[in-house]
């Protein structure tokens, strides 16, 4: 595992995963293999999309949404994949378990941290809709309430968010269950197994762009090194650097926000405060309605924005929450119908 200061750093100390994966023993059928091959097929699709034509369409909330809406496909690809390979609950090995509840209890807790920041930075758009309520006079002491209510914004926006912070621990756990475990004597196990890494890397690599985009900070910025043998790794390689570049980028260049939607609010308000403040003649520079109007949609925009892609992040925790309880379920069932089993025995004896 690394992060952007520690590049050279091998993401696994402990060897190649592919080994891990196709250890001497059990074999993988030929039909089992193109089931995987499918699985990691649909995957590398889905990282495609994710791919921009113009380094200006990452970090927008719409090409956060899509990476959410992804993610929850591919988690359910998982649930899909698990019930076409018909392998039981009973069947899994206990460390898959655990590691299984370990990481849907991280991820159900940064999904929560995602949504307090959504939910944060909507509660600003009150002051926003309050300023441009009060640019419709043309008074000085309207202007003047407008002035504050776009101060008042930058200060909420500009603001840390506690739980937004704690996500570089939450990202060092998700990161330690990028490591393989071995698989014995199952070569279903095998397949769930590397598909699940795959999902894994992609879920990873998602939280780690929000919580950067959300924080402001580089340190929640992952290079995750995947090994070649994964039909799907160029296509990562080459979203990651794109997505991780651009990052570092904007983070680096002293912005006010990395959003896009919240850079745009931010220039038309950099236009219109000479102008309400009297500070440029007005008939140097657009019109005072030109740029109200531009502010409204860069508001406007931003505003949907934020609402689409919180539903998307209650969405994915939906369906890991979901899954979580279908594996309690499960294990519960298996449980009882272990003990009914040692009853009937026993009263048999």
């Amino acid at each position: 595992m690394s992060r952007a200061q520690d590049a050279n750093r091998s993401f696994f100390p402990f060897g190649n995963p592919f080994r891990m994966i196709s250890p001497k023993g059990t074999k993988i059928s030929h039909q089992l293999l193109l089931v995987l091959q499918a699985f990691e097929a649909t995957l590398e699709e889905r990282l495609t999309r994710l791919i921009p034509e113009s380094k200006d369409e990452i970090l927008s909330l719409s090409w956060m949404t899509l990476a959410m809406r992804v993610l929850c496909e591919s988690h359910s690809d998982i649930k899909t994949l698990t019930t076409e390979l018909e392998l039981p609950v009973n069947d899994w090995d206990e460390k898959w378990i655990d590691v299984y509840f370990d990481i849907s209890m991280k991820l159900l807790d940064i999904c929560n941290a995602f949504s307090s920041e959504l939910s944060r930075m909507s509660q600003g758009q009150l002051l926003l809709q309050c300023a441009l309520h009060n640019l419709g006079s043309s008074s000085s002491e309207q202007y003047d309430r407008a002035c504050s209510s776009f101060d008042g914004w930058k200060q909420h926006i500009g603001s840390g968010n506690p739980r937004i912070e704690k996500c570089g621990s939450i990202l060092e756990g998700l990161l330690g269950s990028l490591d393989l475990p071995k698989v014995k004597k199952s070569a279903k196990g095998k397949v769930l197994v590397q598909a699940m890494y795959g999902v894994k890397v992609l879920t990873v690599f998602v939280c780690s762009v929000f919580a950067a985009a959300f924080s402001g900070s580089t340190k929640n910025v992952l290079d995750l090194d995947v090994a070649d043998v994964y039909s799907w790794a160029p296509t990562f390689k080459r979203l990651q650097n794109l997505v991780n570049e651009e990052i570092r980028v904007r983070l680096s260049g002293g912005r006010f926000a990395v959003l896009n939607e919240l850079e745009s609010v931010d220039s038309s308000l950099k236009e219109l405060y000479p102008i309400i403040r009297g500070v440029v003649d007005p008939t140097e520079m657009k019109s005072l309605p030109e740029i109200v109007g531009q502010l409204g949609r860069s508001s406007g925009n931003l505003s949907q924005g934020l609402d689409l892609l919180a539903k998307e992040v209650d969405s994915f925790f939906q369906v890991v929450l979901t899954g979580r309880d279908a594996l309690l379920s499960n294990l519960r069932s298996g449980a009882t119908a272990i003990h009914s089993n040692v009853g009937v025995t026993e009263m048999q004896r």
